[in-house]
């Protein structure tokens, strides 16, 4: 019998090589996993340890998370990309903006709107640059929060999470 959380890799690990455009080869050369592993996770025939995943994953440039989507519930990715086509033109054209980003932002991205529908050029690379500032000040804020003011920036969010909540 097979295991639904093998099978789940395995799926999510072909769409991630399939996305890619890399043939086996290549994902052994760039992860560091054997083939004959590889071959075996694919089949969905074998539990992938948590190091292994970690292994492609990084090799791949994706989130571990991915090898966890349900499958069925991906295709929103695909439209939101068909609605937004202008995003491709924005990474394309200023890549700076988009470093260090997840397949998380990228959906996030993909799936906002303008006024009237799709985002315009102007549009995406304005929302991309407020999520950009918006993981800054997260980002931030952690490192508030590890410190003597973590108490002090917890009493200020509440406080502004009541005026805009009400």
């Amino acid at each position: 019998m097979v295991d639904a959380a093998a099978q789940q890799i395995a799926t999510n690990l072909q769409r991630l090589i399939a996305q890619s455009g890399f043939t086996l080869a290549h994902v052994v050369e760039i992860t560091g996993v054997d083939e004959r592993t590889l071959r075996g996770i694919l089949a969905g025939k074998q539990k992938t340890q948590a190091r292994t995943l970690h292994k492609l994953s990084v090799g791949l440039g994706c989130n571990v998370d991915e090898f966890f989507q349900d499958p069925s519930l991906l295709a929103y990715r695909s439209f939101d990309r068909a609605t937004n086509p202008l995003v491709d033109e924005v990474f394309a054209s200023h890549p700076e903006l988009f470093h260090g980003w997840t397949q998380t932002d990228f959906d996030e991205l993909c799936s906002r709107f303008g006024t009237g529908g799709a985002l315009t050029f102007e549009g995406a690379k304005a929302a991309a640059e407020q999520l950009n500032h918006n993981h800054e000040l997260l980002r931030k804020a952690q490192v508030v929060l590890e410190t003597h003011e973590a108490d002090l920036l917890a009493e200020l969010i509440e406080l502004l999470y009541k005026r805009v909540s009400l």
